[in-house]
């Protein structure tokens, strides 16, 4: 649940990952709610954000990722997801960002352990920035997989889900893990940047299927 937030403004916005399949439908969300934003459109510059193209922003969206994420890609996620967090977080600390939004993932100790982890470690340099900075906040988003164009096969699973949800032992894990559309992580997103929390704030699937 989202909570103990300030009230919306227009917003200054500054997003990676800009022309990647979450970003490219965010961008258009944010500017049609009249906030203002810059993007770095091309994932593989986050490691090498040039000084100050961050200032004069409130709000940092860190969307860069690899694309269509497997167990077959840890290094990739090593070299493209945990460096452009890494240089992200730098980049905003500079410019003394006040909040920094991170698209994470659904925590599973099972599956995808190095994507997991990566992120994981992600979120922990967040952490440290917002100790470290007087009035810095962090929104953490934690989805597990977006369907949408291009990323429908997982509907095969629609019927796992529900037998899972249906069974005590397993209904959490499966509220934790659940699907999300393309559709409530744009909504999610958008909210996210018009809502900044005091702190820290976690949104995770259940939240995000509620928009």
């Amino acid at each position: 649940m989202i909570t103990n937030v300030k009230s919306a403004t227009t917003k200054d916005v500054f997003v990676t990952g800009g022309t990647g399949y979450i970003g490219s439908r965010v961008i258009p969300a944010l500017v049609a709610r009249g906030h203002r934003v810059r993007a770095l459109v091309r994932a593989t510059s986050a490691s090498r954000l040039p000084p100050g193209c961050v200032h004069g922003c409130d709000t940092f969206l860190q969307l860069v990722g690899t694309p269509h994420p497997s167990p077959s890609k840890a290094a990739e996620f090593e070299r493209v997801d945990f460096v452009s967090a890494r240089e992200s977080v730098r980049a905003a600390a500079t410019a003394n960002v006040s909040h920094f939004i991170y698209l994470s993932v659904a925590q599973s100790a099972q599956v995808m352990r190095a994507y997991v982890d990566v992120r994981t470690r992600g979120e922990a340099l967040v952490r440290e920035m917002v100790a470290n900075g007087a009035g810095r906040s962090a929104t953490f988003v934690r989805p597990w997989y977006v369907l949408g164009p291009g990323h429908r096969w997982p509907y095969a699973l629609v019927p796992l889900y529900w037998l899972m949800g249906a069974v005590p032992r397993t209904r959490e894990r499966a509220r934790a893990l659940g699907l999300v559309t393309i559709a409530q992580m744009v909504r999610t997103l958008v909210r996210c940047v018009e809502e900044q929390p005091v702190g820290e704030r976690i949104v995770a699937v259940p939240e995000i299927r509620r928009g």
